[in-house]
């Protein structure tokens, strides 16, 4: 069996895989393909293919020539550049619940930095400037989670002691959770609103002008979904007017261009899509693939399947 995997690090988790399953187990011929430099065999020898975090390239040639692929493990929780690809035969699987912890941390803590100014402290500091004056806090706020899921979960989880009032907002509504039809009315009374959902036909651009309009003055946007779900330029307006604030892992374009008006808008935070990136993610990223190859060789359900509508 020829898998394709992201790093050295994942090949050595499933070297010694086959000792500890039942049976007769295939042998497992690992390949490390980050994406750089020539393909490490036939793709069409390829069975199970575990993809870097960054896209490599030619997507759908590599895709189109994987003709014996029967399982694509991502190691993100999206899946978009991948989902339009699959070959016919193979189960597309995301890695939903390794980057929980670490991008909710992420979120919590930037939403703090925006609102406590953490950036314009840290700026005074090395000016060696002493800038006495009251910021906002986050106690007493309300939350509006818009794609809640998972990592929707993990957020709520942290913030729990924070005091604040969390509203959930999902593509359907259940219980708890209201649908995404209801985001106009829930929009004003949001001090912090907090960007999760996928990339999809219907989520690229849809925090436009209308929908930052809709926004109390003051509020803070925190994007950790993906830089294509807000319109950059209609940010970058609100912003320039000193209306709304902002805290970013993620911008469209990205990387952001050194010359790019997003970099020096105020009252914005910007870190290089780095919320998932944590030794927790990583130690869970080793977990969900080596579990992923082992219910595949004994003919187990495997986790995180993506069926239907995304």
């Amino acid at each position: 069996m020829k898998i394709w995997v992201a790093s050295q690090d994942l090949a050595d988790v499933l070297s010694d895989l086959p000792k500890e399953l039942p049976d007769d187990p295939p042998e497992i011929e690992c390949a490390v393909y980050d994406g750089r430099g020539p393909l490490p065999g036939p793709p069409e020898e390829v069975e199970i293919w575990v993809p870097p975090l960054v896209p490599v390239p030619d997507i759908p040639g590599l895709l189109g020539r994987m003709t014996g692929l029967r399982v694509l493990q991502t190691v993100t929780a999206g899946v978009e550049p991948y989902l339009p690809h699959v070959p016919a035969g193979a189960v597309l699987c995301n890695a939903r619940g390794v980057h929980d912890a670490g991008t909710a941390e992420w979120i919590v803590g930037a939403a703090i930095a925006v609102l406590r100014e953490f950036p314009g402290f840290a700026a005074a500091q090395a000016r060696r400037e002493w800038t006495y004056h009251h910021t906002d806090v986050l106690d007493g706020s309300t939350v509006l989670i818009v794609g809640y899921g998972s990592i929707g979960e993990a957020v709520e989880r942290r913030l729990a002691g924070f005091e604040v009032d969390v509203v959930r907002v999902a593509r359907t509504a259940r219980e708890g959770v209201h649908g995404e039809d209801e985001l106009p009315g829930l929009l004003p009374s949001a001090d912090v609103v907090v960007l999760l959902v996928p990339v999809t036909a219907g989520t690229v651009g849809m925090v436009d002008a209308r929908f930052l309009a809709r926004m109390k003055d003051g509020a803070v946007l925190v994007n950790a979904a993906r830089g294509t779900v807000v319109d950059t330029d209609a940010l970058v307006a609100e912003l320039e007017s000193g209306r709304l604030r902002a805290a970013l892992d993620v911008t469209s374009p990205e990387p952001l261009p050194a010359d790019h008006p997003l970099w020096t808008a105020p009252g914005v935070f910007i870190t290089p899509h780095i919320a998932g990136s944590s030794p927790a993610s990583v130690r869970r990223t080793r977990e969900l693939v080596r579990t992923q190859v082992a219910r595949y060789v004994t003919g187990e359900r495997l986790a995180n399947m993506i069926t239907g509508h995304y």
